[in-house]
């Protein structure tokens, strides 16, 4: 797939009273704090949350995604930041699915939840992936029980164009998985 790193994504999206910007290594412990408050909420959805996260764990990706744009794995890599310090949630771009597209990726801290941030963020990143010369398509992808998750790309306008069976991978999984997506 591989992504032109000539023609990359904003570092910084400022949005008023939320920021989503790429991760620094200040933010480890914010991000961790975040990440151990809503371990629970995330836990039944995200796979990469199967365990409770780790100081080392944080601090290890926050390394690679502040000193790789686009981190080796063909990834961008945001924090959403209700204030300065306070980490909303997390969002991303990623080089997994094919040519000329980007999939986004998200979760939000617990204590943000039904307040519009993932969806004013993933709203913000689509319009810089579609910005990018090379992207034609973004991507959301969630398991079918995930309502909330769902919900993101619904409201955006996405349209869902596939449904299938995979093997569950978190807690909550319902092994349906839905590709939504949105076109330039």
């Amino acid at each position: 797939m591989g992504i032109d790193v000539a023609a990359t994504p904003p570092e910084r999206i400022d949005m008023g009273d939320l920021v989503v910007r790429r991760w620094r290594l200040e933010d480890v412990d914010s991000r961790l704090a975040a990440l151990i408050d809503s371990h629970e909420h995330l836990h039944r959805w995200m796979a990469w949350a199967a365990e409770p996260p780790t100081r080392e764990d944080q601090r290890l990706s926050i390394e690679i995604s502040s000193t790789r744009w686009p981190t080796p794995g063909g990834g961008y890599l945001y924090g959403i930041f209700a204030a300065p310090g306070e980490v909303a949630g997390g969002i991303g771009l990623h080089d997994r699915v094919a040519a000329g597209a980007l999939e986004i990726g998200y979760w939000c801290h617990v204590a943000h939840t039904g307040r519009g941030v993932i969806t004013r963020a993933a709203r913000a990143l689509t319009a810089a992936a579609l910005a990018l010369p090379h992207i034609e398509r973004v991507e959301i992808r969630c398991d079918a029980a995930n309502v909330r998750s769902a919900a993101v790309p619904r409201r955006l306008g996405y349209h869902l164009v596939e449904t299938g069976l995979r093997a569950a991978e978190a807690p909550g999984d319902s092994g349906r998985y839905q590709v939504w997506v949105t076109t330039a």
